[in-house]
């Protein structure tokens, strides 16, 4: 049984990954600075102290670990983009030099694959309607995704045949939270079956089990048939007046829809290279049985 590491384990995005591995089989240890609720899990977990502070010895933290996965980032409460609020050299601290200080750590003590989470927000604006590969030039606007790409670029200083080093380029990240959050929709709902003006909106989107399987796969493809480097992880492009449409047929609702979002000038991102390793995300038919299970 393969040992994993999930640092952010107990955030949105982390319990997922982490509650797959766990269904898989894995032997699955969070990292974090304090200890996971009670019962958040539905198997138990082991706990080690970890934080994003790049001046602390944390190798003791990967004694009796195969993999990393390393979900973590420090930010604003409720912010990704805009996350560093007025402390934007502390954000960098953390997340840019905090991150590279553990993907160093996990490499020298002789972790196999390292994989971290990062952000569709790499590529910042691009031609409208272009797609999005891999290999797409980066153009970030924001410091979260300038941090997150550079991050990518440490990371993948560090690949070796035995230390292998991928990046998945995530988007939108949507699914049922855990006991007492919130969804990410859930303003949006409550501001249309209120009666409030909805701002037409697209993006895309991918359900956090599909996430976690992106993970799996790229810590379970054997080396020798594996590309390196990065990942694009997305799965359906929709705008908030399709969603709510599934709000008002399912709720009986009698307030309008928004006007269609433009999603010809959307740049959707190219998946080829993860779906050749075998992912085959949930497509719409997830997203509208997820959208009936938060309004359940």
């Amino acid at each position: 049984m393969s040992r994993v590491l999930v640092t952010g384990g107990t955030g949105f995005v982390g319990r997922f990954i982490v509650e797959h591995l766990l269904a898989r089989g894995y032997d699955v240890v969070v990292g974090g600075r304090t200890p996971p609720a009670p019962a958040l899990f539905s198997k138990p977990v082991a706990f080690v102290a970890l934080t994003l502070d790049p001046d602390i010895d944390q190798s003791p933290a990967f004694r009796h670990v195969d993999h990393f996965v390393h979900a973590a980032f420090q930010h604003v409460e409720g912010r990704y983009r805009g996350g560093e609020g007025s402390d934007p050299e502390g954000f960098r601290r953390s997340n840019l030099d905090g991150s590279a200080t553990l993907f160093r750590t996990a490499r020298d003590q002789g972790i196999k694959r390292c994989v971290f989470l990062s952000s569709r927000a790499v590529y910042g604006r691009q031609p409208p309607g272009a797609d999005l590969f891999e290999e797409t030039p980066c153009h970030p606007e924001s410091l979260y995704g300038a941090l997150k790409l550079e991050a990518e670029n440490e990371l993948a200083k560090l690949n070796t045949d035995g230390f292998k080093a991928v990046s998945l380029r995530v988007t939108g990240v949507y699914g049922r939270p855990g006991r007492g959050g919130g969804h990410k929709w859930q303003s949006l709902f409550d501001d249309y079956l209120s009666g409030g003006a909805i701002v037409p909106r697209a993006g895309t989107e991918v359900h956090g089990d599909d996430v976690a399987a992106a993970v799996r796969l790229v810590l379970e493809t054997p080396s020798s048939s594996q590309p390196d480097g990065v990942f694009n992880v997305s799965d359906v492009l929709i705008d908030n007046r399709a969603i709510l449409a599934l709000v008002k047929n399912i709720s009986g609702s009698p307030h309008a829809l928004p006007a269609p979002a433009v999603l010809t000038a959307f740049n959707t991102m190219n998946t080829e290279k993860i779906r050749a390793l075998g992912w085959q995300p949930g497509g719409l038919k997830r997203l509208q049985a997820s959208v009936a299970s938060l309004l359940a």
